[in-house]
């Protein structure tokens, strides 16, 4: 793959890991709201259907996602990488609804070392000696994030876990980023309609008495799921596992600045350490990266 193309794929992986970072931003106006994250997660999949389907007529693409039907193969893969990415929406809606941003972001820390680990066990991606000190100074500051809270980060390892697997089902899946995301929302599409259909017929549907500012963050979560994700698709099929992940850490970053700065949740001495020996780790991956790139 030439220089170019790794340098696009780095400016995807950047644009979508930053808008990611951001998200709990975005959602925040839901939190006032009676919505449980269930529900928020059914809508965002309705939405992000409606601007996918929208993508595939612009860009003409609408031809692949009509041959997948037909391909039980491609469809069976496509339907673990649905769950995956449900599954991932649904446990983050849930911890950025119930204040935990903090958590959220010990997740997305977690999970680049995953990506590493995946990259060396399925593409055989090796590293070098300044890239295996940035894993030991990462790995040294979640288990200092992790131990001390004395019990299993369930949340922090459903989102490491299920996003992992979904980055390596992606960089293998054989379709393009758009209709490969259309393909997943479509899947996910019948169940997300028939969950807010019995929420209606239940009378928990909570839509109608959202104000403007909540209706808004709702109808356009289908463009800010789906913009990020192509992004962090066509970024997946262009670099490494190994930089796809350490450049993850810029999106738990960000959550953790919205975590502790703009929502005010508790930030001890303790975590703090954890989170900079992480950031130490990263900076030295990326500097042993930039200069392989320069030396080429």
């Amino acid at each position: 793959m030439s220089i170019s193309a790794k340098l696009k794929g780095w400016h995807y992986a950047f644009a979508c890991y930053a808008i990611w970072g951001t998200f709990p931003i975005y959602w925040y106006p839901l939190n006032s709201s009676a919505m449980p994250a269930d529900q928020i997660l059914a809508q965002r999949i309705v939405w992000s259907v409606v601007f996918a389907v929208f993508l595939l007529i612009i860009f003409k693409q609408s031809r692949a996602v009509l041959r997948a039907f037909t391909k039980p193969k491609i469809l069976a893969i496509f339907f673990l990488s649905s769950f995956l990415i449900a599954l991932n929406w649904l446990v983050y809606l849930w911890a950025i609804t119930n204040h935990h941003v903090l958590d959220a972001s010990l997740g997305y820390f977690i999970n680049p070392l995953f990506n590493v680990f995946l990259g060396r066990l399925v593409f055989k991606e090796r590293l070098n000696k300044p890239q295996l000190l940035a894993l030991c100074f990462a790995t040294a500051g979640i288990l200092w994030l992790a131990i001390p809270a004395g019990q299993i980060p369930w949340v922090a390892l459903l989102l490491a876990g299920s996003f992992g697997f979904y980055a390596l089902i992606r960089k293998l899946a054989p379709m393009e980023a758009l209709a490969g995301l259309a393909l997943e929302t479509l899947l996910l599409s019948p169940f997300a309609l028939a969950y807010l259909f019995f929420c209606y017929t239940q009378n928990t549907l909570v839509f109608s008495e959202l104000n403007s500012l909540q209706l808004g963050v709702l109808l356009g979560s289908g463009a800010a799921t789906t913009i990020p994700l192509l992004w962090f698709a066509m970024g997946a099929r262009q670099i490494s596992m190994s930089l796809l992940g350490m450049l993850q850490y810029i999106s738990p970053t960000l959550q953790f600045l919205c975590g502790s700065l703009l929502f005010g949740e508790a930030l001890s001495i303790t975590r703090l350490i954890g989170y900079s020996l992480v950031w130490i780790g990263v900076a030295i991956f990326l500097l042993a990266m930039r200069k392989k790139m320069q030396n080429k």
